[in-house]
């Protein structure tokens, strides 16, 4: 059979990478449920008119069908809309699932949820079909007070802390408020705003002269008023005075609006719990748009610095309609980390490494195969106890167990003793205690397995900067 090729797009980490992916998950784990977000599960599937809702396309979603389907099915799917898909992100099915739950939950609702998800985009550095995301998100009942806007993006910045420890580089959480530029373009005269929003959120990709082209042709915008948007989108900083740089562009293009008033308010109280909780992490940002016509409040996007070419690796915002029963509408706020995305640049640019690719601690010799129970026996005793431990796959010369062991990083080796028993004589030979060796010093020790126990550093691999976190920092 010749080697399979890989499937561009569905990423398979080698066993370091995955202790790698592990840590990150874990620590965002920790950070979540630190601030009492619950974690949840939604199914993989939803009803693909559901997952049209946030306006993706059909040639993004990947439909579900069974492969022996009748005559007639194949490529009927993608146009009903009965049918079912894989889900493209957490903020659909988290949607669908407060409706259906919403007797059940307590609100505001805080939920953290971290699954796969897959999209049918074309893989490039940092894009994928398949991938895991970690959302947080609150959600009201009826209403949400703004103060959540603050803590959503503050609880993040907080995760990215830790995770900068181990070689990942500082991020940069830039924030908008979707007030401040809908009450400023319509101060202007413009009411198109969704196409407005949509043409901003592209300056990154074609830069301000082909965004001013795009105000005038899809929003229809005069060439002073797409400049004047161009001027908002320019404005940025981590301090307070970036609220009054945006008043003062409103009076110099006569811009009047409560709207606006209100969000530059809003903006004002993140940005200045910010400085003080995330100084220099939370920076306000007029460019950040979202293109997705939901968003209603705040709008977050996260940036590794030194990596910015790879995009937004968290992002989100307020939302007030997403999820409605017609009686009842939850308005929510939320960020989404790609979490694969993140891992694929911390081990791809080798930032992060892991200190060993298995999770053992100690491999137990084997003295011969007719003593191996002896070495399950000290195996036993040290899991017994916490400690990581396999046995030697074969009684080869300790020599060559040793190496085994060296080659998966596994920093101990331990030798059993030889019970008592008589020589070739008769002569009693007393029992001879085991021995334990740390392989990367040579140091070698006497040993019971019901007290000897690794340092506190070697139970489990851990996560470390990486050569090239390290290159970065000289």
């Amino acid at each position: 059979m010749a080697r399979p090729a890989p499937l561009s797009g569905f990423p398979e980490w080698l066993p370091a990478g995955r202790i790698v992916e592990q840590y990150v998950l874990d620590v965002l784990r920790r950070t979540f449920e630190l601030h009492g977000f619950a974690g949840l599960e939604t199914r993989a599937v939803e009803p693909l008119d559901q997952l049209l809702r946030k306006g993706e396309t059909s040639k993004e979603v990947y439909v579900l069908r069974r492969l022996q389907e009748e005559d007639g099915a194949v490529g009927e799917a993608t146009a009903d809309r009965s049918q079912l898909g894989l889900h493209f992100d957490l903020t659909v099915p988290f949607a669908r699932y407060v409706l259906e739950n919403a007797g059940h939950l307590a609100f505001p609702f805080r939920r953290y949820q971290i699954q796969k998800v897959w999209r049918g985009e074309r893989p490039q550095d940092g894009r994928f079909r398949e991938f895991v995301q970690a959302d947080i998100d609150v959600v009201g009942a009826g209403s949400l007070p703004y103060h959540y806007e603050v803590e959503v993006p503050l609880v993040m910045a907080e995760a990215f802390a830790l995770l900068s420890t181990i070689g990942m580089p500082p991020v940069r959480i830039c924030v908008n408020n979707r007030r401040v530029s809908e009450g400023f373009y319509r101060g202007l005269g413009l009411t198109e705003i969704d196409a407005v929003l949509r043409s901003i959120d592209k300056l990154d990709k074609v830069g301000p002269e082909a965004v001013a082209a795009l105000i005038v042709e899809e929003a229809g915008a005069t060439s002073a008023q797409a400049q004047a948007c161009l001027e908002l989108a320019a404005i940025s900083g981590a301090d307070l005075t970036v609220v009054d740089r945006v008043r003062d562009l409103a009076t110099r293009h006569s811009v009047s609006s409560e709207l606006l008033d209100q969000g530059l308010d809003e903006l004002g109280a993140l940005v200045g719990a910010a400085a003080v909780r995330a100084p220099g992490v939370v920076v306000a940002d007029l460019r950040i748009a979202r293109g997705l016509d939901y968003y209603t409040g705040s709008v977050y996007e996260t940036f590794l610095v030194g990596h910015e070419q790879l995009g937004s690796i968290c992002s989100g915002g307020r939302y007030d309609t997403l999820a409605s029963d017609g009686a009842t509408t939850y308005p929510g706020v939320g960020l989404s980390i790609g979490v694969t995305r993140l891992v694929s640049r911390l081990l791809g640019q080798g930032l992060v490494t892991a200190s060993r690719s298995v999770p053992t601690a100690v491999l137990v010799a084997v003295v011969s195969e007719d003593s191996r129970f002896q070495s399950d026996a000290v195996a036993a005793a040290l899991r017994s106890r916490g400690i990581p431990v396999e046995v030697s796959p074969a009684a080869a010369k300790f020599g060559k167990q040793i190496r085994h062991a060296d080659r998966r990083g596994v920093p101990f080796v331990w030798f059993p003793g030889a019970p008592a028993h008589s020589d070739a004589e008769g002569a009693y030979v007393a029992a001879s205690r085991d021995q334990v060796k740390d392989i990367r010093s040579g140091d070698q020790v006497d040993a019971d397995p019901l007290t000897w126990e690794p340092p506190a550093g070697d139970w489990w691999p851990t996560v470390v900067p990486g050569p090239g976190a390290v290159a970065a920092r000289a």
